[in-house]
């Protein structure tokens, strides 16, 4: 597949990573204003599903890695859509869930080694990084809502707003930022465990890509002043 999307009347190309941080940033800044005008559960399904269709063509510079996004991915899709056409049973809801979250942590681990292989520093190699760490808090998310459906409790959660996956996103990006808002809590062992696992794995991305990221660019700069 191409390397890139081209819009002639947007006039330049739009990368794999690129399109794929554009629809996870949509869905953050969309989301909360479109949630009272379409029911919350069909709009998460909206955004994710685009997510995942990005997803899939952000790892698809192989036909390995992509083969493998599309194993993951159709049927988690599936899944995702046939939970708001019928009444789907418990295994069949927590499959999709944790197809979603394997696919959010694959794409991840394929941008990062991607982007750790490049030589050079552009605007699309940004792009992936942040959406490599975007994506970790996604699968997170995923874990996270998994979780509490096999060990109901495991969190406390907002009193009358259930369990949707849009709660464990929010405090899966509370917890990968280390803010701590405290609204909703872990409660179990498990839960804790991940929590901190979480933690510590958004602090380390930080610190291990911006390093990566300046060395390359430093041996990019240096490359420049000797040609």
């Amino acid at each position: 597949m191409p390397d890139q999307l081209h819009f002639p009347f947007l006039r330049f190309r739009i990368g794999r990573f690129l399109f794929l941080l554009i629809f996870i940033v949509l869905m953050f800044i969309l989301r909360p204003f479109l949630e009272s005008f379409i029911g919350i559960k069909l709009l998460m399904d909206i955004f994710f599903s685009f997510i995942l269709i990005s997803g899939a063509y952000a790892v698809s510079h192989k036909r390995a890695t992509f083969i493998v996004g599309l194993i993951l991915v159709i049927p988690a899709l599936a899944t995702t859509w046939s939970n708001l056409f019928a009444d789907t049973p418990f295994s069949v809801k927590v499959g999709g869930q944790i197809l979603e979250g394997l696919f959010f942590a694959y794409t991840s681990i394929v941008i990062v080694y991607y982007l750790f292989r490049e030589k050079k520093v552009t605007f699309e190699v940004i792009s992936g990084a942040i959406c490599g760490y975007l994506l970790i808090g996604l699968t997170w998310a995923f874990v996270y809502s998994v979780l509490e459906s096999f060990n109901a409790g495991s969190f406390q959660l907002p009193e009358g707003q259930g369990t949707t996956i849009s709660h464990f996103a929010y405090y899966s990006f509370v917890t990968l930022t280390t803010l701590g808002y405290g609204d909703i809590t872990p409660l179990s062992g498990p839960a804790r465990s991940l929590a901190l696992l979480e933690a510590i794995t958004g602090q380390l991305y930080i610190a291990i890509m911006i390093a990566g990221l300046v060395g390359v660019y430093i041996s990019q700069s240096i490359e420049k002043e000797l040609e």
